[in-house]
């Protein structure tokens, strides 16, 4: 008897797609913006109504077109375009944009939330169909559960982000490639070359489907029979070639078939060329062949240098310690945090059969074979199972180490990927070790509800999830920060939580202040200066006491220090020794007592400093960081900023006098951080003639 039966099967898939979209629409309903969403919302709207491609190059336009289809019968205003670099453009008018059309209610921005979210349940649909081919409907089924319970799968669903929709592509463009070598068609060709194009519309690091797809294919190769082999690689070479061409076709279509990045009139801020000036030579001659022969589009070759760049840039925040740069090791512990015990159990038990008893391989006909074209024989259907393994771990194993060599590491979302990949595998193992005897069976159902039980443990705050060996999500501000439990979305429970408490005066440091602001969700905390704000310099915040009686929020992004290239740098770092006297959302912590703000007092100034040389107002500028060193004496930040007002002045004595100090307040920083400071001292001195 076919296993749950046909219409059992149907009602059961139907069912837990719906659970999915049920639940990421209650996540995404009570999440205030993420740090880049309004940002991403912008552009596709901008896309769509100005051809404009210039304002967010780093992120290609499906995600983006997709989220914004639901609003483009609204009559919305725009902010006015200014000449500012193609990044503050996009967030800043942005913010401006979703303030004065949406405001705090989101109404908009839920709509291009749920235009987002069927990215996620068309991945589940794939993961089904996928592992129902490789592995047969016991494994589909499984692997289903899994995914729809995953937390970090369901904390990104609906977000205006890229991540989700590269998850999905990324397996469809394998699975597709998969069938066609099984049965090459020229219908099954165009559709892998149509998902590999979907795939590089979506995110930038799609260009790893190349590497992936060679690597199969060489293993295509390498099991043709000897005589047969060059006519098989020069047959797949071909597929690949037309998969490429297919692919490209596909993602020009998405910049609508031309090169220019912006529309008539308008240009990148700063031009390509400006922007890759300070990469390799290697790096500058690969770029510049694709923009002027116009093989790829202006705003993608943009994209690809500004990952590159920002690659460079991030820091690094975990187990509790900050690197000026990424770690390599950075997301095999991340995986181990926000995977649940469940679902690693499973994939131990699918690589113990696999790797060591080689159990994974049918012996029989009873057990699912190839469910598309039913095996003959046993060996037949060993073959079939072992070319979906190669297709599931060839590709992960790509991206994990790719990862892993980049540097940005700043979220489990950048590998989400693997999380589908996971599910297959681990339901591959379940359907395996079923055929051994009802207490297999028994123990995988309490494995797989396991997982299902931790990853609801966070709900509805499942971007905040961490398995209980590690404290779970209570605790994770301590492991990890940024995306794995803070991306900025929890003003609307902030706005609560101030609600009940409409006594306590609040001084609230908020990590993607400047780019999304507090008050515009009803907030009236005092905004407490923090490295977002610091870079961005946009908003001229109040100065801050030097001692702050009453209470504290602080988001796990600034207490972690995660975007300082040092902890020394981070103003509260304090904070850190101290147990939060109540967690909002996992992601925003409150702290009520008597506290000494001397550096964070320090940086406020520093900020209206920065704003004040931005408007030309070097001796007002002056002045601030005058009162900064007063609060903070040595703080390297206001030494730094001293220094430029004093050159802006053309003090040049004060200004190296200054920055020499700053040299010293630099030496007790890590390592990577400290070069960084003093060579940038050092630039500066040198600019002097000192």
């Amino acid at each position: 008897m076919d296993w749950l039966g046909k219409w059992w099967r149907l009602f059961a898939v139907v069912g837990l797609l719906a659970v999915q979209a049920v639940m990421f629409a209650v996540v995404v309903h009570r999440e205030s913006l993420t740090f880049d969403e309004n940002n991403h919302m912008y552009a596709g709207y901008r896309m769509w109504t100005a051809g404009d491609y210039g304002l967010n190059p780093e992120h290609p336009p499906l995600v983006k077109l997709l989220a914004t289809i639901p609003i483009l019968g609204e009559k919305l205003w725009t902010p006015p375009l200014g000449d500012r670099f193609f990044k503050g453009e996009a967030y800043l008018d942005g913010r401006e944009w979703l303030t004065h059309d949406d405001g705090a209610g989101q109404r908009l921005v839920f709509r291009m939330r749920l235009a987002a979210g069927l990215l996620a349940l068309a991945l589940t649909v794939v993961v089904f169909w996928a592992t129902w081919e490789w592995f047969g409907s016991r494994a589909a089924m499984v692997a289903l559960i899994l995914v729809v319970f995953e937390p970090n799968i369901i904390g990104h669903s609906a977000l205006v982000t890229t991540d989700v929709g590269v998850s999905l592509f990324f397996l469809l463009s394998v699975f597709l490639f998969w069938r066609y070598v099984q049965r090459p068609t020229v219908l099954r060709l165009i559709a892998a070359g149509v998902a590999c194009g979907l795939l590089l519309a979506t995110k930038h690091s799609g260009i790893l489907i190349a590497p992936m797809l060679i690597a199969l294919a060489g293993w295509e190769t390498w099991q043709a029979e000897k005589g047969a082999r060059v006519k098989r690689a020069l047959g797949i070479l071909g597929a690949l070639a037309s998969i490429a061409v297919i692919g490209v076709v596909v993602l020009w279509a998405f910049y609508g078939f031309r090169y220019a990045a912006r529309p008539a009139g308008l240009a990148l801020n700063p031009t390509l060329d400006a922007y890759m000036a300070d990469r390799s030579g290697f790096d500058r001659a690969v770029v510049g062949f694709f923009a002027k022969t116009h093989l790829l589009p202006e705003s993608y070759l943009m994209g690809l240098v500004d990952v590159k760049k920002m690659a460079e840039f991030y820091p690094t925040f975990i187990l509790g310690h900050n690197y000026a740069h990424g770690v390599w090791w950075y997301f095999p512990v991340v995986l181990l945090i926000k995977t649940t015990v469940g679902l690693m159990v499973l994939g131990l038990l699918g690589a113990w059969m696999f790797l060591l008893r080689r159990e994974f391989f049918v012996r029989d006909l009873k057990v699912e074979g190839c469910p598309t074209c039913p095996p003959k024989k046993p060996s037949e259907a060993n073959e079939h199972i072992r070319d979906a393994l190669v297709y599931l771990i060839v590709p992960g194993l790509v991206y994990l180490a790719v990862a892993m060599a980049s540097g940005m590491n700043i979220g489990a979302r950048h590998v989400l990927p693997l999380y589908t990949l996971m599910a297959i595998f681990a339901g591959a193992a379940v359907a395996r070790v079923s055929v051994w005897g009802r207490g297999w069976v028994i123990a995988t159902a309490i494995l797989v509800a396991l997982h299902a039980g931790s990853g609801m443990m966070s709900f509805p705050v499942p971007m905040a999830y961490a398995n209980e060996a590690w404290g779970g999500p209570s605790n994770l501000h301590t492991l990890l920060s940024d995306a794995n439990v803070d991306w900025a979305q929890q003003l609307l429970s902030v706005k609560k939580w101030q609600e009940a408490h409409p006594h306590e005066e609040c001084w609230f440091a908020y990590f993607a202040q400047t780019t999304v602001r507090p008050e515009e969700y009803g907030i009236t905390c005092h905004n407490l200066s923090n490295a977002n704000s610091y870079f961005f310099r946009t908003d001229k915040l109040e100065a801050i006491p030097a001692e702050v009686n009453g209470t504290v929020l602080i988001s796990a992004g600034d207490l972690s220090g995660c975007e300082w290239p040092s902890d020394q740098l981070n103003p509260f770092r304090a904070f850190k020794a101290r147990k939060p006297d109540e967690q909002i959302d996992y992601g925003v912590m409150v702290y009520r007592g008597r506290f000494d703000m001397r550096d964070e007092a320090a940086l406020s100034r520093v900020e209206r400093a920065q704003v004040l040389l931005d408007e030309k107002k070097p001796a007002e500028a002056l002045g601030e960081t005058e009162e900064a060193l007063k609060i903070a004496p040595g703080n390297l930040l206001a030494l730094e900023t001293r220094g430029d007002a004093a050159a802006a002045l053309g003090n040049k004595a004060l200004a190296a006098e200054v920055w020499k100090q700053g040299i010293i307040s630099a030496q007790p920083l890590e390592p990577d951080a400290r070069v960084q400071y003093v060579g940038d001292l050092e630039q500066r001195l040198k600019g002097l003639g000192k």
